[in-house]
């Protein structure tokens, strides 16, 4: 089965249809950033884009995004000297605590700031509905997202 992961193809063998795309991601191709948490969809740490949109890569059946392309953590960043404005912005604001929701926190914004450039506060709460914390960092996760949106509003580089 081809994968197109983090803009590179990648070749699974060996797995069964049904197996979810995080045990793929984490186990067959070693990206790691990508989290474990509820294992039903409901907590959001395993989020992932598939074809630009975030979804929830622990019921995502293999079977469904063959020949798709999937964004990870792992390639949000551009490039080894620069961080994505989100990930900066997640250090600048302090947001992390545990760290271990943030992976998919992060990728869950950047499928709201790759469509809304500079969302409102209700805008950033509904499309982050739904990615627990457990530690409760929620304003902080909302003021990162703003700082992003600014980052991202004054770079000349297109993100996407």
């Amino acid at each position: 089965m081809k994968l197109f992961v983090n803009g590179t193809e990648r070749v699974v063998n060996e797995v069964w249809e049904e197996e979810a795309l995080l045990p793929v991601l984490r186990e067959y191709l070693g990206l790691v950033g990508t989290r474990f948490g509820c294992g039903k969809g409901l907590c959001g740490s395993c989020t992932v884009h598939v074809d630009g949109e975030p979804v929830r890569s622990c019921i995502t059946p293999i079977k469904n995004i063959a020949g798709t392309s999937v964004l990870t953590i792992e390639g949000l960043q551009r490039n080894s000297d620069e961080l994505h404005p989100l990930q900066q912005a997640w250090i600048d604001e302090r947001v992390p605590q545990c760290g271990y929701c943030h992976s998919g926190q992060i990728m869950q914004a950047w499928g709201l700031l790759s469509k809304n450039s500079n969302p409102t506060e209700e805008e950033v709460v509904a499309f982050m509905d739904g990615i627990l914390c457990r530690c409760g960092t929620y304003d902080r996760v909302k003021k990162a997202i703003h700082r992003a949106a600014k980052m991202m509003q004054r770079s000349d580089e297109t993100y996407g």
